[in-house]
């Protein structure tokens, strides 16, 4: 999946500009950047949510205006909310997630997602009686129970207890190992480094560097990026 020369900019300025970047399958890259920076925007870009203003957003290569349903099925993604309806049981939200890609509701691989992230007490429960923990779990086991070969997440820790980041290091970790590209945005940088091949810096808008995942004093390196960045667009 790739960005290309992409731009969407909304009143007062906000938005992204001019971003570059493509993923390649079996990679896992990493957005970082401070809140307001623009992360959601792109990956809203990247998935079809918003269209830019100038450039394109593509996948297998292809604009997403034309790509199909079929491909459009191997695409597995949770940004800002997770896909499901408050009176629906966990069970039946997975069931649901599968029927909209396109595919039978498989017992044995909603079986199969509901025991990797630990939902088994609560697969007849309604998704609006569920913490906010459980309730990401489930966004997360929809966007991936597919075995997606294009997975986009954004934040996907948020409300996770350390099980469950645990569950969702090693699941995108097997993700990646069988050959899917993977975007995820988060503010944790000692927790994507332990599993991205990349980390994309994000300020105001734009990409303005990567940062090598097992670097020593992340978090200085990221902060005194984002502030080189700012300097330079002081007047």
């Amino acid at each position: 999946m790739a960005l290309r020369s992409v731009t969407r900019l909304f009143r007062g300025g906000a938005g992204v500009e001019q971003v570059d970047l493509q993923i390649g399958f079996g990679e896992i890259v990493a957005l970082v950047g401070l809140n307001g920076a623009g992360k959601t925007t792109l990956m809203r870009l990247q998935l079809g949510m918003l269209r830019p203003d100038s450039g394109q957003s593509e996948i297998d290569g292809t604009p997403l205006r034309d790509v199909d349903a079929a491909t459009w099925a191997r695409v597995g993604h949770l940004v800002e909310a997770p896909l499901a309806y408050g009176e629906l049981t966990v069970r039946e939200v997975l069931e649901m997630n599968l029927a909209l890609r396109g595919g039978p509701r498989s017992a044995p691989r909603i079986d199969a997602a509901i025991e990797t992230f630990a939902l088994a007490k609560y697969e007849h429960r309604r998704i609006r009686t569920l913490s906010m923990g459980n309730a990401q779990r489930v966004g997360l086991a929809a966007a991936l129970q597919h075995e997606p070969t294009i997975v986009v997440l954004d934040e996907p820790t948020n409300a996770l207890d350390p099980a469950g980041v645990i569950v969702l290091r090693e699941t995108l970790r097997s993700r990646a190992g069988a050959g899917a590209g993977i975007l995820v945005s988060s503010h944790h940088l000692d927790e994507v480094a332990r599993i991205a091949d990349r980390i994309v810096v994000m300020n105001a808008g734009r990409l303005i560097g990567e940062l090598a995942p097992h670097e020593a004093d992340l978090e200085r390196l990221f902060f005194d990026t984002v502030l080189r960045d700012d300097q330079a667009r002081l007047p």
